[in-house]
């Protein structure tokens, strides 16, 4: 096949030569010029360069490969993939984001495109009485223990977490903006509080591993200080602190944050070497038993004058989980808030191993939390806050169910910015400026048309959530449990989410 190849580029290449011979025109010595490129690229694959065995077999017309393997996301999105066999978030609800972003046209004709008798599906039942949704309550939820003095009046969605390194400068602007119009809480991410945080939204401080923004290097060990972290933790716009153990993306793996995202600006705020990969450490170095994290629990909520302070993990080990929430009540101390983060969870950049085989999925782990948290008694001092691919009004209204008092969501929000779902977070080549450092790209995201758009997808989903509650017959949201939230198993029978996870 190569010879063949070869033969046909070189019979091309002279009939071009023998074209300008007797033409010689400008269009005609222009194509004998590419003839005569694509000549010697062909002979560099096929006789010079030794890596490829394909290109040596086929030149030229094996680079085809990489160039639709560069571009598969894309070709995949637009050309094969239907409304809902799309991942990791399907069209239908992608396009939902963005005409509640953008305030268009949110109803589809013609009946569902979804298999109604298959085995997982899911659905609440309404009423014959539904209630008139302008007057649902339940979109705000308080915030904080007895052991917390400035507690926090939250949204029942807000941004997830995020960080800026992981988004760009523009997106954080938009998404914070956004966050202050409609009056709901940005997570920081464990990437520390940059000026872009502080355009007036609500901030939920994280602090992961790293204590970025809430420590220090010591002999190339992160470390957490006190009055580093006191200094971002008493500023006005912080809310709440949260105390990152794991993310669903990567659970016991730690951030990774690609050198090329590692701007000298970014590693300023995180105090590290700019263009260099940072993975935070998988664990932390301030506590190692429950009892140092009950103490380290209350050193952070004294430190920040008595803000609400949770910790957030992905459920891994049950009875590691259950030790810690009877280390609580036996102490008598604990978090304000729970953040239930599930194996489905998103990140920039993540091995495969971890972000497919790790980590129990948020349906399951929440529904433990909740039932342990009760066990133990302490499901009145302890919200609990979920994470995990959560999009539509029917998601918050099945967390909601299964005991979450507040959902976090950031796949959803980054959608509501623009995100195209192009899958190259970790590649620093985001074509729309959402998750990248590239001036060029992030110039691209105006950040005084997204922030609507952030606000709008808020507070349309909230309406949503509320329409379909007062669908069912309710007065309020926090009126929803596990016996109104119904799944088809795989005998073909419908079971009340309360039977599934034995609530």
């Amino acid at each position: 096949m190569r010879d063949t190849i070869l033969a046909i580029i070189i019979v091309v290449n002279v009939l071009c030569g023998v074209l300008v011979y007797f033409m010689p025109e400008m269009g005609n010595y222009i194509l004998l010029t590419i003839a005569s490129a694509v000549t010697l690229l062909a002979l560099y694959d096929a006789f010079i360069q030794q890596n490829h065995s394909l290109m040596r077999s086929f030149p030229v017309v094996a680079r085809l490969r990489w160039v639709f393997e560069e571009e598969r996301e894309k070709i995949q999105q637009y050309f094969i993939e239907d409304d809902l066999n799309g991942t990791p978030i399907n069209r239908e609800k992608r396009s939902l984001v963005y005409q509640r972003s953008k305030k268009e046209i949110e109803t589809v004709p013609f009946g569902t495109q979804h298999n109604l008798y298959e085995k997982g599906y899911e659905f609440v039942k309404h009423s014959l009485f539904p209630k008139d949704h302008h007057h649902i309550t339940g979109e705000r939820v308080l915030i904080g223990s007895d052991k917390c003095t400035q507690k926090y009046d939250a949204s029942i969605i807000n941004i997830s977490a995020m960080s800026f390194g992981s988004l760009s400068k523009n997106a954080i602007m938009a998404l914070n903006q956004g966050a202050k119009m409609a009056d709901f809480a940005h997570n920081t991410g464990e990437g520390g509080i940059s000026p872009y945080h502080l355009q007036g939204g609500d901030l939920i401080f994280q602090v992961g591993t790293g204590y970025f923004g809430a420590g220090k290097s010591v002999n190339g060990k992160r470390v957490f200080d006190a009055e580093i972290f006191k200094e971002n933790a008493i500023r006005p716009e912080v809310k709440m602190i949260e105390i990152k153990f794991s993310q669903g993306a990567k659970p016991g793996h730690g951030g990774i944050l690609p050198a090329k995202k590692n701007t000298e600006e970014i590693a300023k705020i995180r105090s590290v070497e700019p263009f260099t990969r940072v993975d935070s450490p998988p664990g932390h170095s301030a506590f190692s038993n429950f009892d140092e994290m009950i103490i380290f629990i209350q050193e952070v909520r004294d430190l920040s004058e008595g803000k609400p302070v949770g910790i957030k993990f992905c459920v891994g080990d049950n009875d590691e989980i259950e030790a810690m929430i009877k280390a609580f009540a036996d102490a008598n101390n604990y978090p304000d808030f729970i953040a239930v983060d599930g194996g489905e969870g998103g990140t920039g950049s993540a091995p495969i191993e971890f972000s497919n085989y790790i980590g129990t999925p948020l349906l399951d782990g929440l529904a433990f939390v909740n039932k342990t948290l009760k066990k133990y008694k302490l499901r009145n001092q302890i919200k609990i806050i979920a994470s995990g691919k959560a999009i539509d009004a029917f998601d918050i209204v099945k967390y909601k169910a299964l005991g979450a008092d507040v959902i976090g969501m950031a796949r959803s929000f980054m959608l509501s910015l623009g995100c195209i779902q192009a899958r190259e977070c970790n590649l620093d080549t985001c074509p729309v400026g959402v998750a990248t450092q590239e001036e060029d790209l992030v110039e691209a995201l105006v950040v005084g048309d997204k922030n609507v758009r952030v606000k709008n997808y808020h507070n349309k989903t909230i309406e949503a959530v509320k329409e379909v509650v007062a669908a069912m017959g309710k007065e309020s949201i926090a009126d929803i449990n596990a016996t109104h939230i119904f799944r088809r198993n795989k005998a073909g029978e419908i079971q009340s989410l309360d039977a599934v996870y034995d609530l």
